[in-house]
């Protein structure tokens, strides 16, 4: 009788996570459960077994791992899912379940690039708001625009890929559009809107990256753009260091 597969938990809904999955359903022994938000839309559902929707916090996810005998979990969502990642270290640590985070290189700007990092959107928010720009191209999946939606200035393009919750700005237009990736396609919205300015997250990779290569060429070989760092933490923590004076940084994950 053959030993049973090793089943990982890869918390997804990213590119990197979809080509994961595809490495590691054909790779022996391993059982894959790749675990996705509700209401993120995936064009190409991820070959092996899929969870969609939350799990209750630390507590309901260190449940599900041992009620799935779950052997290692990955880390593989959005560099700006600081509360997932949180999660997934409380509930590793607590069944003593491997944990493995993927992360991806920042971004780097070019010569004569006007990049401003900034760690969240209510911080973009205050550069934009002291900015020359008249029009700011925002770039992303934020479902909650915080203090962006507040804005009188800059005029906003949202280039989302489902709607934000209100409050929205007033006068801000909403271009819905799934696929990142299309440097033409971005390329051209900022010129047909006159975008000054581009609000976008380091999160790494050869897709989000096609709206800094676009702001490059629609603002004539320099771009200006306000950046957020990814989870504004350098590191995997116990919990929000932003916010919990208790949080440990964590050295390894094992």
């Amino acid at each position: 009788m053959q030993p049973a597969a090793h089943h990982v938990l890869l918390l997804g809904g990213t590119t990197v996570a979809q080509a994961l999955a595809v490495d590691l359903v054909d790779a022996p022994g391993v059982r894959v459960t790749s675990s996705l938000p509700v209401d993120r839309h995936v064009p190409v559902p991820p070959p092996g077994e899929v969870h969609r929707g939350g799990f209750g916090g630390p507590e309901g996810l260190a449940a599900w791992l041992r009620e799935h005998d779950v052997r290692a979990v990955v880390d593989a969502t959005s560099p700006f899912s600081a509360r997932i990642t949180s999660t997934a270290v409380s509930a590793c640590a607590a069944v003593d379940v491997p944990l493995l985070l993927l992360d991806r290189p920042a971004w780097l700007p070019q010569p004569g690039d006007d990049w401003r990092p900034v760690p969240d959107l209510d911080a973009a928010a205050e550069v934009l708001r002291d900015g020359p720009w008249e029009r700011a191209l925002v770039a992303g999946g934020a479902r909650d625009l915080g203090a962006l939606g507040r804005l009188e200035r800059p005029r906003l393009v949202l280039r989302v890929p489902r709607l934000p919750r209100p409050p929205l700005p007033a006068g801000c237009e909403v271009v819905l559009r799934r696929r990142a990736g299309d440097v033409d396609g971005e390329v051209a919205l900022m010129v047909d809107r006159g975008v000054g300015v581009v609000v976008t997250t380091d999160s790494g990779g050869p897709g989000g990256a096609a709206v800094l290569v676009a702001a490059q060429r629609a603002l004539e070989t320099h771009s200006d753009v306000v950046l957020m760092a990814k989870n504004g933490v350098d590191a995997v923590y116990t919990a929000d260091p932003r916010t919990d004076a208790s949080a440990e940084k964590l050295d390894h994950l094992t």
